[in-house]
């Protein structure tokens, strides 16, 4: 296990991605919009791995996953809508499309004080898919969206977190050969209570057969009421898994 400030990351969404610490803890500003890169909606008939849960599905990213209802507060966004922390120059360092958001209007403060668009807005936790870059090798990157979203969405440039991120681990499930790493956050900024004092981020990697690496993250608020428990982010990481063809 290691402490880190921030890692890069392999995502062509951004471009060229940086191997220095110092470039990746630009992040700062969240931001919703749509991407321009972003492929079309994915198939609207798959059905959920899980009966009575909510599918999305990323063609980019390759990645398909299932969250529960909206019964139980969760929202699933259009695959292209893309969710993005920038740096000081306003551009974007992580970028996130095919999310999904689990309850948007608590508390609507953030620990990053610069938080705008979907960030910020409350909810306790937020899934995605990112990458597309050829750098590093696929357990770098599963380290890599670990610590940089867990940096980017519980401090900043402004308000560092505190992060260890743990070795990747192969990940072998539901059709998927990759890697998955897990970031423990302490968030150092806390303006009032709706800031949790603990958080958590999980990463999926995967290649494609054109060498490009694509990762699946869900970072989730901890310490505060209505949290998600490691069972239920067991339970959505296992329904994790590659589109077709």
């Amino acid at each position: 296990m290691g402490l880190v400030v921030a890692l890069s990351g392999c995502n062509e969404d951004v471009g060229k991605s940086k191997d220095k610490d110092a470039d990746a803890a630009k992040s700062e500003k969240p931001s919703a919009e749509s991407s321009d890169s972003a492929a079309p909606a994915g198939p609207s008939g798959d059905k959920p791995s899980i009966a009575g849960w909510q599918t999305q599905t990323s063609q980019k990213h390759q990645f398909r996953y299932d969250v529960p209802g909206k019964a139980k507060k969760w929202k699933v966004l259009k695959e292209d809508v893309a969710l993005s922390y920038t740096d000081k120059n306003g551009k974007p360092i992580v970028v996130m499309t095919a999310a999904a958001n689990y309850r948007e209007g608590g508390c609507s403060s953030s620990p990053n004080p610069k938080a705008f668009g979907q960030a910020g807005k409350g909810q306790l936790a937020t899934v995605g898919t990112t990458g597309g870059g050829k750098q590093g090798s696929l357990q770098e990157n599963a380290r890599n969206w670990a610590g940089n979203w867990g940096f980017a969405a519980y401090g900043g440039e402004d308000h560092k977190p505190k992060i260890k991120v743990s070795e990747a681990k192969p990940w072998k499930q539901g059709g998927i050969n990759g890697y998955t790493a897990t970031a423990e956050v302490t968030v150092t900024h806390r303006p009032s209570p709706c800031v949790p004092p603990k958080a958590v981020v999980h990463s999926i990697a995967q290649k494609l057969p054109d060498g490009t690496m694509h990762g699946w993250v869900i970072y989730a608020d901890q310490g505060v009421p209505k949290a998600l428990t490691k069972a239920e982010i067991k339970k959505i990481m296992s329904t994790v898994r590659p589109t077709e063809g």
